[in-house]
């Protein structure tokens, strides 16, 4: 409360702001900004192990290969020493580097590599992946989700049914050119994923759900999107939904191998691959 003086005797008072209203309006704008400096030092890591990790599985950083020092490395990118060890910490659980006690870090053969890591899949199609990567994540497709798909049919929840409709939906509405449509698509196998009720499978949605993003980004990029793939899914949706393993299993082997056919078109050449055994 503040006096303000008119005459001897007399006194009008003035409403200021409470000093505690200002202190908490600026502890708010402070917790924003900390806030906003810790997702920037969270990202940095993360932009460091995905220059790093692209390099790697593009084959540019070759198996064996020992990565600059913790110093000589952060003083090059300008960034922290701590940063710089997180991206490397990020590459190693992703098996793509193994660091060694007074040798330094190396990077993995492929064999160590964690393939089925969305990150790791994604770093490989940076560039447009080689033929026999998209026929190994089609293989892995038609291995696992017709199969999946038959397990849905018989243990699907009504919930689950809902949110693969839904995601049908909108898939029709945006189309798979867009970026909505394509994250409808992700939820769409995902969700079929978890409603074959087995724990192992499910654990594979994102990676799956990787390898299918993946491989429309991929097939848009070459030649466009000229097939509606949209109902090949619905035909799937209407197995699951019928309670129909057998035709939940034929109808998604129908959908990977179109989507096979037309991801390979242009990378192929015009050779035939069959994907999986008859």
């Amino acid at each position: 409360m503040k006096l303000i003086c008119q005459k001897p005797g007399f006194a009008k008072t003035e409403t200021v702001p409470h000093a505690g209203l200002l202190d908490e309006d600026q502890a708010g704008q402070g917790r924003e900004e900390l806030m906003k400096r810790i997702r920037q030092v969270q990202r940095i890591p993360a932009q460091i192990a995905g220059d790093l990790g692209a390099k790697i599985v593009s084959g540019r950083l070759k198996a064996g290969t020992f990565l600059d020092g913790e110093v000589e490395a952060s003083g090059q990118r300008q960034v922290s020493r701590s940063a710089y060890r997180e991206a490397v910490r990020i590459l190693r659980a992703k098996g793509l580097v193994e660091s060694r006690t007074k040798i330094g870090t190396m990077v993995s053969a492929i064999e160590r590599w964690h393939l089925l890591d969305p990150d790791v899949l994604a770093w490989m199609c940076l560039r447009d992946p080689s033929p026999q990567l998209l026929i190994s994540l089609f293989e892995l497709r038609i291995t696992v989700e017709p199969e999946a798909a038959a397990f849905a049919a018989q243990r699907r929840s009504q919930a689950q049914l809902y949110a693969m409709a839904d995601a049908l939906t909108e898939m029709e509405r945006e189309t798979l050119q867009t970026e909505k449509g394509r994250a409808a698509d992700r939820v769409f196998h995902s969700t079929l994923l978890a409603a074959s009720q087995n724990p192992f499978l499910a654990t594979l949605s994102s990676s799956v759900a990787a390898a299918v993003d993946l491989s429309t980004f991929f097939k848009q990029r070459t030649q466009r999107l000229t097939r509606d793939a949209v109902p090949d899914h619905w035909r799937v949706y209407r197995a699951i939904a019928a309670a129909d393993p057998a035709a939940a299993r034929r109808a998604m082997r129908h959908l990977v191998k179109s989507a096979f056919e037309d991801t390979t078109a242009a990378a192929l050449n015009g050779t035939t691959v069959n994907l999986g055994v008859p």
